[in-house]
């Protein structure tokens, strides 16, 4: 497997046009200085992009990040300016070719950044044999992936080294490409479509399990869109699935709960992040408007309080009193006398 995507990547592609479906490229709408970031990438590296939209959550400046699958280096370079001179941005990859391109660049990035050094390094290696590779544990405090994932043939592997070398209140936030069922184990052989990122896709289901698995509890579905397939080729071969471009962010805070719990708490965004002033969103359902005072479970609580993120908050209630499952999460009671008594008509609301 690693052969035969180290050839795709390194010999069978040459440039993101020649990628057959849009699973590894989606356009999406990104803030003006993004576009200003991107225009100082050389053109050879945005030439060899095959990532899954921008990876890029708040709050950079400082950090230290890890790319896992960087390719010929797009994203890290365009992070590089982002997390700023005193920050560093590490990308690792296995394919030679764009490893290759990614070191040709460094010294061209460090002056158009006007940097003294460069913030940014590429390792070749394997993303789940990360332990292979020197990093130390705890150090890093964002690692990110575009579309990568999918390619690995032990992803569990993948999301275990991330939570060792994540330090606390650290988190993985990446894009990936997901599955509606699990793909049968022939279409896994397809070459084109395995390093088209569909047939190594995981079933959804499975990667939130994987996740919860590897000590990522509460995974936060950030933003996804539909793939579609305009070839009819691969089309035809994956008719009966359907598969979707993802980022999720995923928390190393070793409180969280499986499930999220009502503890009467709330929280108030003060502003002030980048591109974010008026309104912060935590991911797809958590969208938090400055100055609101916004209730939220214990999970996101803690998502806001013990991150990067605490700062900019100010934080309501304590952890005295439980109320049971917070009653916006999606999950509720299994009792079927308690959902009766929440039906508040004395309908049996039981689904059996």
């Amino acid at each position: 497997m690693y052969e035969q995507v180290q050839k795709y990547y390194g010999e069978t592609l040459s440039h993101s046009d020649d990628l057959k479906t849009n699973a590894c490229c989606t356009d999406e709408s990104m803030p003006n200085h993004m576009k200003t970031i991107l225009a100082n990438i050389h053109d050879e590296v945005m030439a060899k992009y095959y990532g899954c939209g921008m990876v890029s959550p708040q709050l950079l400046k400082g950090m230290k990040i890890l790319d896992l699958g960087s390719g010929s280096g797009k994203d890290c370079y365009a992070l590089a300016q982002l997390v700023g001179e005193e920050g560093e941005v590490v990308g690792v990859d296995m394919t030679d070719e764009q490893l290759a391109v990614a070191n040709k660049h460094i010294e061209y990035h460090r002056e158009k950044f006007g940097y003294k050094k460069s913030n940014v390094s590429f390792k070749k290696g394997y993303i789940e044999k990360l332990d292979e590779l020197g990093l130390e544990d705890n150090y890093f405090d964002i690692i990110i992936s575009n579309c990568v994932v999918n390619l690995s043939p032990d992803k569990e592997a993948v999301f275990k080294e991330a939570y060792r070398l994540l330090k606390s209140g650290g988190e993985m936030y990446f894009s990936d490409v997901y599955s509606s069922r699990r793909v049968e184990q022939a279409l896994v052989e397809d070459e084109d479509l395995y390093g088209e990122c569909l047939s190594g896709a995981l079933y959804w289901n499975d990667f939130l399990t994987i996740a919860k698995k590897c000590g990522f509890n509460d995974p936060r579905l950030v933003k996804d869109s539909v793939i579609t397939v305009e070839n009819a080729k691969l089309q035809a071969k994956i008719d009966h699935i359907d598969f979707f471009s993802a980022t999720y962010r995923l928390f190393k805070i070793e409180e969280l709960e499986t499930h999220c719990e009502d503890y009467g708490q709330a929280v108030i965004y003060k502003g002030g992040m980048l591109d974010s002033e008026k309104i912060f969103a935590l991911d797809k359902h958590h969208i938090i408007e400055r100055g609101a005072v916004y209730p939220v479970c214990g999970n996101t609580y803690r998502m806001l309080q013990q991150t990067r993120f605490n700062e900019y908050f100010e934080f309501i209630g304590t952890w005295d009193s439980h109320y049971g499952i917070y009653q916006d999460c999606g999950t509720s009671i299994p009792f079927e006398s308690s959902a009766s008594k929440n039906d508040g008509d004395g309908n049996d609301s039981g689904c059996c």
